[in-house]
């Protein structure tokens, strides 16, 4: 079930506020909790009902772990026990073919690939569950509870796609009492920043997903202008993808009271890549620094050790979003860039100015997801060649329709300037003038999920 379909907007959703606060009402607590835990598991079984029993088990083995911990002689043993059992899940799920395939590359070896389907959220969810174990063990959860526990991994506006939270922010607020009311504050506005991150996912980011598709799927015809057009065309798109579902996962979590962290916030004002990375999928960069780059030991040892962990953590990083080698490389080409940023600020008193440098961190970061997005080494390359050898392409090969496409270019580009959903969303004021502008938001989002094809948010993929 998406968020962008007419049976969540129009029933899920309606259907499991209602109720979780009728019953909220009339003071069973345990009762809505465990109403949003039924909810949640059916939005993530709609897809394949066998994935509800693989986040069952997840839970279930995570959540005993977690209780054993507190006072174990054993507690160290028992957190790593976890963090192999999810990482195995992960492996299994989500790199044994990758690993396969590429055995099978080898003379003499013809290993059957399995029928494996990856499940939805399954990076995340495991990550969310690392991190519970290792707050277990350094003694940082008190609050033990199956069924808050249950919620806490697979309360739906965050389940499939992040952020990805800790059990210290969430737990205190599926357990506080005054957060069980209605409170019509919240959802107005967390109605309003939803259709803001609707609007983002329907109207703009699968607009851009259409040129960036076609350009993708035929890059050997492309000119060297259309390749740059392609490769922009994808980065506007996953910009607005993953900032639209991170606006609804927000909004939707204030449906139930819920502050979910912000995880997005306009990364393409960046000045360089480390704020690029402290801006674009903040809670994955938070979790790499907290339980990869630190535990390595951080920038509290040599300068070649730091050096090493910062490429290290981001090829990690790059490995968690596919298994593909296109990943591995991007992954590394952003800790390559980190060290260099690094060595750069530490060495040199030159300061770019916040003209040249946003527009450089932005070129850099537009080439980099090539390899982001391109389904193979050979269409990376080939795209990649076009943007940087002049070509001529086919001459029968059109990829933008000026009439249809260029409105949705300048209405992109435009937003990359202004203030992001939650900014906008934290001037929200019930009155008038935010009643309209959510009519208005209403209306257009459903005239244009009427008229095209559902299309997947891009980091159910990872």
């Amino acid at each position: 079930m998406l968020f962008n379909s007419f049976e969540f907007i129009l029933a899920f959703l309606p259907a499991t506020v209602v109720v979780y606060f009728i019953l909220n009402a009339q003071t069973k607590y345990t009762a809505a909790k465990i109403w949003l835990l039924f909810a949640s598991l059916f939005f993530y079984g709609w897809w394949n009902p066998n994935y509800i029993l693989l986040i069952l088990s997840s839970m279930i083995v995570n959540y005993f772990l977690g209780t054993q911990m507190p006072g174990s002689a054993f507690k160290k043993e028992l957190m790593v026990t976890g963090i192999v059992f999810n990482l195995g899940l992960l492996v299994y799920y989500k790199y044994a073919n990758f690993f396969i395939d590429n055995l099978n590359r080898f003379p003499q070896i013809d290993i059957t690939l399995m029928q494996v389907i990856l499940p939805l959220g399954i990076s995340f969810f495991t990550f969310q569950q690392i991190a519970y174990l290792v707050d277990s063990y350094q003694g940082h959860t008190k609050e033990y509870n199956p069924i808050s526990y249950g919620v806490f991994v697979s309360f739906f506006p965050q389940l499939i796609a992040g952020p990805i939270v800790h059990h210290q922010q969430m737990m205190p607020q599926f357990t506080d009492p005054s957060l069980n009311r209605v409170n019509y504050h919240n959802l107005s506005k967390g109605l309003f920043i939803f259709l803001m991150g609707l609007a983002k996912k329907v109207i703009i980011a699968d607009s851009f997903g259409i040129i960036a598709n076609k350009g993708y799927g035929t890059a050997e015809a492309l000119s060297t202008t259309q390749a740059w057009v392609t490769s922009l065309a994808y980065s506007l798109q996953l910009y607005f993808d993953f900032s639209g579902y991170s606006a609804m996962a927000i909004g939707l979590g204030l449906f139930f009271n819920i502050q979910l962290p912000i995880n997005f916030n306009s990364p393409y004002k960046s000045r360089n890549i480390q704020e690029f990375w402290r801006r674009w999928h903040i809670t994955l960069s938070r979790f790499l620094k907290d339980y990869v780059y630190i535990p390595l030991g951080g920038n509290q040892k040599s300068e070649s050790r730091t050096l090493y962990n910062l490429g290290f953590t981001f090829l990690l990083g790059g490995i968690w979003h596919g298994a593909g080698w296109t990943f591995m490389i991007w992954g590394l080409l952003h800790g390559f860039a980190l060290i260099i940023y690094r060595l750069w600020s530490k060495n040199s008193r030159f300061s770019m100015p916040n003209i040249i440098a946003i527009p450089f961190t932005f070129i850099f970061v537009n080439i980099t997801w090539v390899f982001f997005r391109a389904p193979s080494w050979d269409t990376a390359s080939t795209l990649l060649e076009r943007m940087f050898i002049p070509s001529s392409g086919s001459a029968y090969f059109t990829l933008v329709n000026s009439m249809q496409d260029y409105p949705i270019w300048a209405i992109g580009i435009g937003l990359l300037f202004m203030p992001n959903s939650i900014q906008i969303g934290n001037r929200f004021k019930p009155n008038i003038k935010y009643a309209l502008l959510i009519i208005i938001l209403f209306v257009l989002n459903m005239t244009f999920l009427n008229s095209v094809i559902e299309q997947d948010f891009l980091y159910f993929d990872f």
